[in-house]
């Protein structure tokens, strides 16, 4: 009688004990990791999700650097780093004795002109007079009609020269272009301002109320990604509590960065969290993928293949059989089982199972 090799190995998992013996003439189809965890196949929900790391950024009109138009001396300021503003309130003024110079000369130019005007017209309406009696030549008559018309049109030019005065006077009063908190302070009381081809920044602005992630997805999972899809996302200041978004964009260049390629996508985050969240804050993001609800499901480690395709190891009469099975959904932990298996069925995961 030819020597046989006996092996016996005893496993522990959850309640159960069971033993495996094996001997060289066993199919090598029979034999698992010796590590497993027997579990009861439930149904659940099951999802899948794109891990991606992002950073807040404020939206397009979010963020204001507000600027002067016009040269000048900051005479006062009336806000600080931290301070909320809203949209027209006042924040800073430039010496305006300049421009209130210039608008006085602007109105007495109407008035000068005006006058002319008025005397021009009147000119005219004697000369009229006069051409129907014959009096004067018609080429007088012309001249006094056109002194007329040159009299209301530099009234025209008075008018429009006000109004520019008007304006540039305006600009000496710096006001919020939009609503939200005090980013910065750039220029200081005293201060010259040089007004060029680009307007200097006094202060920058951003309404926290209209925030977004921009989430970078690496390129093998940016196929998965669509508009419309929901997201949960955290940030490292507040690791307990979970904002929610939507996919509102995803920008058709990728970034580059150490031969890593990724997509920018962007987030709309949902409700108001102006009081929570700050623009550059790192935010770890989880897209909403496909999901199944009330499936039969095994955890993914449960799962193997081979030529002939998936199959599970199921737990019967304490012995372990293999059972093919027909997957469906995929998720981030479990994987739906379309055939093959019965709720309340028993099979042994993988150490690998999470």
């Amino acid at each position: 009688m030819k020597p046989f090799l006996l092996i016996v190995a005893v496993v522990t998992a959850g309640s159960g004990l069971w033993f495996v013996t094996a001997g060289r003439s066993d199919p090598p189809a029979q034999a698992p990791a010796a590590s497993g965890q027997v579990i009861t196949v439930t149904r659940r929900d099951i999802g899948a999700t794109v891990l991606a790391t992002g950073v807040i950024r404020p939206q397009v009109g979010a963020e204001v650097r507000v600027g002067s138009r016009v040269s000048g001396v900051l005479e006062r300021l009336y806000v600080t780093d931290g301070d909320q503003v809203r949209r027209g309130q006042l924040l800073a003024q430039l010496d305006s004795a300049e421009f209130a110079a210039r608008y006085a000369q602007a109105v007495a130019n109407l008035e000068n002109a005006r006058a002319e005007s008025t005397y021009a017209a009147g000119e005219f309406t004697r000369a009229e007079h006069s051409f129907r009696r014959e009096v004067i030549t018609e080429a007088e008559f012309a001249q006094a009609r056109r002194m007329r018309d040159v009299r209301i049109s530099m009234v025209r030019q008075a008018q429009a020269e006000l109004a520019s005065a008007r304006i540039q006077l305006g600009y000496t009063n710096i006001v919020a272009p939009i609503g939200g908190v005090v980013a910065t302070v750039s220029t200081q009381v005293g201060e010259t301002i040089a007004a060029s081809l680009a307007a200097p920044t006094f202060v920058t602005i951003v309404d926290l109320d209209r925030l977004e992630v921009w989430a970078y997805v690496d390129e093998t999972d940016i196929g998965r990604v669509a508009v419309g899809q929901a997201t949960l996302f955290t940030v490292d200041t507040y690791p307990d509590t979970e904002f929610d978004g939507t996919v509102t964009a995803i920008r058709p260049t990728a970034e580059i960065q150490d031969n890593v390629v990724n997509y920018i996508t962007v987030i709309e985050i949902a409700g108001g969290h102006g009081r929570t969240l700050r623009p550059e804050m790192t935010a770890t993001v989880n897209i909403m993928l496909e999901r199944r609800e009330n499936v039969l499901a095994v955890p993914n480690g449960a799962v193997r293949r081979d030529r002939e395709g998936a199959y599970v190891f199921v737990l019967r009469h304490e012995e372990r059989a293999r059972q093919p099975i027909r997957t469906g959904y995929r998720g981030r932990d479990y994987t739906e089982v379309l055939e093959g298996l019965d709720e309340h069925d028993r099979i042994i995961a993988g150490s690998t199972a999470r």
